[in-house]
Formats: structure tokens, sequence, C-alpha cells
């Protein structure tokens, strides 16, 4: 048993590994090509739909996780860009990494990314506008960040796309590892029978618990999708593994932190509320499909 967990370890480290090298080296590449003063230009523009595709699209194409989002969010209040839409990339920037959803693609599968990538695309377009249509702008603190600018001037060869890359992998690598150890210890100690018991009913409030529960675990995204995969195969219901993954990426505690300083209370509270009410509504959704 230890050594068949030991095994599923070292394959599911190493398929993470190589989709992740391989994607952000060319997603990194690629950024080179963002005119960043003419998305910044959109971004003010007062088409709220074009403003929010631009919004998410600049969400997708820039890898942050939910911490590292904060200082650009800062930059954009700063910038006095459009308050909704900076809401809209704070809301999408962490679900919407195009490598892990090419990761979540090979794993869980194309059907389950392409509905996932709907669902937070639409539910971070419709909370981002409703925080603006309902004067949550006046909740933000005056405060300045430094050390960000997209502006700035970088190495743009294939040669500084590996560099980045490589500095990003050591920062998720210890998250890739341990998803892939928590998988393979949920594959190989943990009985399916139990699994499949417990969280394999599809009772609608599972999925309410699931989303709730995985704000404090802080378990990003890209170690989230290995262990979602082993919990699917051992009988857990999808709609709970997607309400937790969707809330430990989209609101994870040291972001409430971060968010602490620049937020008043009751935007903090009201965006960690959207998270739930995300993370819940598309569990819902994956029942339903």
């Amino acid at each position: 048993m230890v050594g068949e967990t030991l095994k599923s370890f070292v394959m599911i480290a190493l398929e993470l590994v190589v989709l992740f090298i391989g994607v952000s080296l060319l997603m990194n590449y690629l950024q080179k090509y963002i005119p960043y003063q003419k998305v910044e230009k959109v971004l003010s523009n007062s088409n709220k739909l074009l403003g929010s595709l631009i919004a998410v699209l600049f969400a997708f194409i820039t890898p942050f996780c939910s911490c590292s989002t904060i200082p650009v969010v800062v930059n954009m209040l700063n910038k006095k860009l459009n308050f909704g839409m900076v809401m809209i990339f704070l809301f999408a920037s962490p679900l919407l990494d195009p490598t892990i959803l090419t990761v979540m693609g090979v794993i869980l599968g194309w059907k389950v990314t392409i509905v996932y990538t709907v669902i937070t695309t639409v539910f971070s377009i419709v909370m981002g506008l409703l925080l603006h249509t309902f004067g949550f702008e006046k909740a933000v603190k005056d405060v300045v960040v430094t050390g960000f600018s997209p502006d700035e001037e970088s190495d743009t060869s294939l040669k500084g796309s590996w560099k980045e890359t490589v500095g990003l992998m050591k920062t998720v690598l210890p998250y890739l590892v341990l998803g892939a150890l928590i998988g393979a210890v949920i594959h190989g100690l943990v009985p399916t029978e139990f699994v499949a018991s417990v969280f394999g009913d599809e009772a609608w409030w599972l999925v309410p618990v699931a989303a709730v529960l995985g704000i404090p675990l802080y378990i990003r995204l890209s170690s989230m999708v290995p262990i979602s995969q082993v919990l699917v195969l051992k009988g857990m219901a999808l709609g709970p593994v997607m309400a937790m993954l969707i809330s430990s990426a989209g609101a994870s505690l040291p972001e409430v932190i971060l968010l602490k300083s620049i937020f008043k209370k009751e935007l903090v509270v009201t965006f960690v509320a959207s998270v739930i009410i995300m993370s819940t509504v598309s569990g819902w959704i994956f029942y339903m499909i």
C-alpha cells in the first residue's frame, strides 16, 4: 500500500510539473505582446461589457494567486481605474490561471474545465459589477503600493521567459508537490467506501459546507486540482469538490487578511460572502450537469 502511494505521488507530481513548466513558459513569452497601457484605457472606459471582458482576459493572462493579486489591485485602484473592472479582476485572477486550467483539463477533463471557466467568468463579472452598482467603492482605503508596475521594462526574450518561469516555479512547486502528496495519500490510504459514503451523496447542503470550509484551508488551485481528481475518483460528488476548489482559490484566509489593509470591513465581508455564493451556486450547477 505504501509503495503504491509513493508511485502515485511520483506520477502525479511529474505530470503536474511538466504541464506547469510547459504552459508557464508559453504564457510568460506571450505576455510581452500585452499592451498594458491600452488595457488600462479600456478598463477605464464607460463600456461595461467590453471593460468586463477585458478585465477577465487580463486576469486570465496574469498568472497570480489570490495573495499576489493584491498589489496589482492596489496599483489599479491608485490609477483610478473603474472600480467594477478592478473587482472583476480581483475575483477572476486567482481562478482563471491558464496554466492551472490546462492542468485541470488534463486531470479533471475538458468538459469540467470549460464549465468551470464559464461559471467563474460569469460570476466574476456579475459580482464585480454589483459591488460597483451598490457603491462599495467608498469602502476602499487610501493605499499606495510600491514594487509593482506592469509598464516596467523586462526581458521579453525566450531566455527571459524561461527565467520568469523558473521564478514562478520556485513559488508554486511546493504547492504542486503538496497537492500531489495529499492526493496520493488519499488515493492509497483512504478507503473508497468511506469517501463515497460520507461525501458521495448529492445532498444540497454539502455544497455550501464545502464552500465555507475551503476558505480557511488556503489550498492553492495548483494543489487542489490533483486532490480534486482523487476525491472524485474515490466517489466524492463533483459539486462539493468544485465548491471547495473555487472558494479555497478565490478567497483564501491570507488573502482576506491582506484585503483588510486596502478595504474597509464591509467590503471585505461582502467579498468573502460573494466568493462563498459563487462557490455554492457553482457546485449546485455541477450537480445539475
